[in-house]
Order: C-alpha cells, then sequence, then structure tokens
C-alpha cells in the first residue's frame, strides 16, 4: 500500500509548475510593446527631425487621447468576453445630439433646439453614450442577438441618425464648456492627456485589485463558471458596456474640444484602429485576457507608425492597410505565444 500510493504524490507534484513560466510569459506581454516604441522613435528621428520637436510629439501623443479611450472602453467589453463595432458613431453621435439639444436654432448654421442651458452639454453627451451602451446591453443580454451583429446594425443606425440630425455638416462654434477640455493645457501638456492617462490607471487599479474588476476576467473566460460562482455576469456585462459609452462619448468630447467642430463623419473607420491597437496591446478577441497597460502601449504604437509613415511621406491612403496588416500580424504571433489550442 505504500509503493501504490507515493506515484500519485508525485504526478500530483507537477502540475504547480507550470503556472510559473505562464506568468512570467503574461508579465512579458504587457512589455512588449515598450522596445517597439523606442524602435520606433529612433525611424521617425531617422526619417524626419521633426519627429522629436515639441509639436510633433504633443501631437501625436494628444491624438492618441481620442483613440484611446476608445481602445480603454474596447478593451473593458473584450476583457468581459463581448465586443462592441458602435463605439465609432457614438464617438460621433453623442456630441451631436448633445449640441443639437443647447444649440439655438437661430445665429448659426446647424440649427439646434436650444431646449437646455450650453452647460449641460458634457454632462448630456456622457449620458448618450451611457444610453447607447445601455440599449446595447438589453439587445445582448436581455434580447439575446448576436454581439457582432446588435452591434454592427447600431453603428449602422448611429451613424445615420448623426448624417441625418447634422445634415451632413460639421458643427462649430460649439460652446465653451464642451470645447475646454479639449484645449486646455496643464502644466504645458494637454488636459486630454492627464484625463486619459488617468483613467488608463483608474481602469486598471479596478481590474487588478477590486473584486468586481477581477469578475470580468473570469466573465470574459467562462461566463458559466463564473455564473456558478456567484458572480452576477449579466449586471457586470451591462455597466461594462455602458461604461464603454461613456468612454467613447468622452473621446467624442476630447475629439470635438480639439478641433472646434463636430466633423460629420466624426469616427468613421476608427473602429479599425480601436481593434488594432487593442490587439496588437495583447487584449484577446476571445476575453478573459490583456492589460490595460498592453492596450495603451498598442494606441502609442500605432500612432507612432502612422506619424512615422506621415512624416516619411507615405500616404495616408495606406492607413487601412496597415491597420489590417497589423491585427493579423498580431494575432498571428498571439496564437503562438498564447499556447492555446487549434479550434
Amino acid at each position: 500500500m505504500i509503493e501504490t500510493a507515493s506515484p500519485p504524490a508525485t504526478v500530483a507534484s507537477r502540475p504547480p509548475a507550470s503556472p510559473a513560466p505562464r506568468a512570467a510569459l503574461a508579465r512579458w506581454r504587457d512589455l512588449s510593446l515598450v522596445p517597439v516604441i523606442f524602435v520606433l522613435g529612433v525611424i521617425g528621428f531617422i526619417v524626419s527631425p521633426a519627429f522629436l520637436t515639441q509639436d510633433n510629439l504633443i501631437g501625436v501623443i494628444q491624438q492618441s487621447t481620442e483613440l484611446g479611450l476608445l481602445v480603454l472602453g474596447e478593451a473593458l467589453i473584450l476583457i468581459s468576453g463581448r465586443m462592441d463595432l458602435s463605439l465609432e458613431s457614438t464617438i460621433g453621435l453623442a456630441p451631436v445630439v448633445a449640441l443639437w439639444l443647447v444649440m439655438p436654432a437661430h445665429g448659426a448654421r446647424f440649427a439646434g433646439l436650444g431646449l437646455l442651458p450650453a452647460w449641460t452639454a458634457v454632462p448630456l453627451c456622457l449620458a448618450v453614450g451611457a444610453a447607447i451602451g445601455a440599449t446595447n446591453g438589453f439587445l445582448i443580454l436581455k434580447l439575446r442577438v448576436n454581439g457582432f451583429i446588435a452591434t454592427l446594425g447600431m453603428l449602422t443606425m448611429l451613424r445615420g441618425l448623426q448624417v441625418g440630425i447634422s445634415e451632413g455638416q460639421s458643427i462649430g462654434d460649439v460652446p465653451a464648456s464642451f470645447a475646454y477640455l479639449g484645449k486646455a493645457a496643464w502644466l504645458g501638456v494637454p488636459a486630454a492627456v492627464w484625463i486619459c492617462l488617468a483613467l488608463f490607471a483608474a481602469g486598471g487599479g479596478v481590474l487588478g485589485y477590486l473584486r468586481h474588476g477581477r469578475a470580468l476576467y473570469a466573465i470574459g473566460g467562462n461566463p458559466e463558471a463564473a455564473r456558478a460562482a456567484g458572480i452576477r455576469v449579466d449586471r457586470l456585462t451591462w455597466i461594462v458596456l455602458a461604461a464603454g459609452g461613456v468612454l467613447a462619448a468622452f473621446a467624442g468630447i476630447l475629439y470635438t474640444g480639439h478641433y472646434g467642430a463636430v466633423s460629420a463623419s466624426q469616427g468613421n473607420g476608427w473602429i479599425f484602429q480601436v481593434f488594432a491597437a487593442a490587439v496588437i496591446g495583447g487584449i484577446s478577441l476571445k476575453g478573459g485576457r490583456g492589460t490595460l497597460f498592453g492596450a495603451l502601449t498598442g494606441v502609442l504604437t500605432l500612432q507612432l507608425v502612422i506619424n512615422v509613415m506621415t512624416l516619411g511621406g507615405v500616404p495616408p491612403l495606406w492607413t487601412q492597410f496597415l491597420n489590417g496588416m497589423i491585427i493579423i500580424i498580431a494575432l498571428v504571433i498571439s496564437r503562438f505565444t498564447s499556447g492555446e489550442k487549434q479550434d
């Protein structure tokens, strides 16, 4: 009996050795884009001395903030095992609806309703984003509509609503309260940069240290097991979808303030960049894996690539091709480094 009891102990002693290399690999993935960013900086300087100028670097960082907030929202949704394609429409529609409700019908090219005071434009915009995210949650969680199809339809519908309300034209002369955050500078750095970093830090803290944040990984990894463990899967997923809409609307506020107007095509095609940044940053499309630090480095990498291409004289028409190629390369690399079996 003593001899038959010893083999199971030997076999049982082997599995605990495997999590350590996997944890080390996960930590390495979070930092994997840091040397890439450094190399892109060197290439940028070689391509054009203007790359390291203050104006160019600040411009790259500020342009990263609006995309960064969309990526932050999408990353949280992807970690929870869902996806939202409508974020690119929310960044345009939410500011349009808010300005439509507060701007007067006379004295401007854009005919608003003028129902509410100008200072309500920002909270109205955020409320519209939350309503869009909550509607997506209702379609996906209550009506059990396929998330990809539901948010794709929402993307199309919201884009048409934006064009209809704005009559296909840009909206200028936005209220000062609405434009402040996109134009202001704190300590010599655009306020949008500080806000974006603070939101990423807050999101990372929630995912890393709060119970509900850790639950998102469990939901994305195995929703049935998470539900069996007592996690309120539908409620948390609904909250994350609404939060993604709020972040997209906030990105619309920063973008509008930065450029002083809401473009009729604002956000059009951004979802490709959002997924490119999230995927190269290590966010799994299957859910349950990835960090917000990795997503942030994905945003910076993507923006630096575009900036270096622009300084090198590459036509911007190639940007969409580049984004798609980056997504495919990142997916292939993720497939072979994650150790997941082929479906």
